[in-house]
């Protein structure tokens, strides 16, 4: 079996599980409402206080999804109890970052400023205090949503690897490659 699909997740108090037709699995908790398609050959169960994933047979395909989709469900739960949150950094002279609502408005060295639109699900925040680099603060239920989107801004200007200028995550670490070697 795998090794993380046996594991049960345990449901918090104030979250509700409901496994409806179609194996589409229903968290609701205080932050919100999810919901997950779970593949129809995967059989998930409700019981004492814990979500119990289980594969019909060893096939492959049926081993892959176990654990796949143990961790969807996990994720879920999580996001609708703590809710997830990612920061980017905007490193580069004259980087800079503002929102109005759900409007984020990029300086990132080109011609123009780019205009990003955030999904109404996430909430975003800027900060840029003096003497540190802009932060963007992403928060949302949907582990997915937020990835997608945090991987989105930062491939508007990807850090480079000479000096490191561009739109990372906060604590990423980017390798440096040597510059040009000096003359004689």
């Amino acid at each position: 079996m795998s090794r993380i699909g046996k594991q049960p997740v345990t449901i918090p108090s104030g979250v509700t599980v409901t496994v409806g037709k179609d194996n589409v699995v229903t968290v609701k908790g205080p932050k919100g409402e999810l919901k997950e398609s779970i593949d129809r050959d995967i059989v998930v169960e409700v019981k004492d206080g814990q979500i119990l994933i289980s594969r019909p047979t060893d096939q492959i395909r049926h081993r892959a999804m176990h654990g796949l989709y143990r961790s969807l469900l996990s994720n879920v739960v999580k996001g609708v109890t703590e809710g997830y949150v990612r920061k980017l950094e905007l490193i580069g002279v004259g980087f800079k970052a503002a929102n109005q609502g759900n409007m984020l408005d990029l300086a990132l060295g080109y011609s123009h400023n780019i205009i990003f639109e955030i999904p109404k699900e996430l909430k975003v925040a800027t900060e840029q205090l003096k003497g540190q680099n802009p932060i963007i603060t992403l928060e949302g239920i949907d582990k997915q949503l937020i990835g997608a989107v945090a991987a989105k801004v930062r491939s508007l200007r990807k850090p480079e690897p000479y000096k490191g200028k561009g739109v990372r995550y906060v604590g990423e670490v980017v390798r440096k490659k040597a510059g040009k070697a000096a003359g004689k």
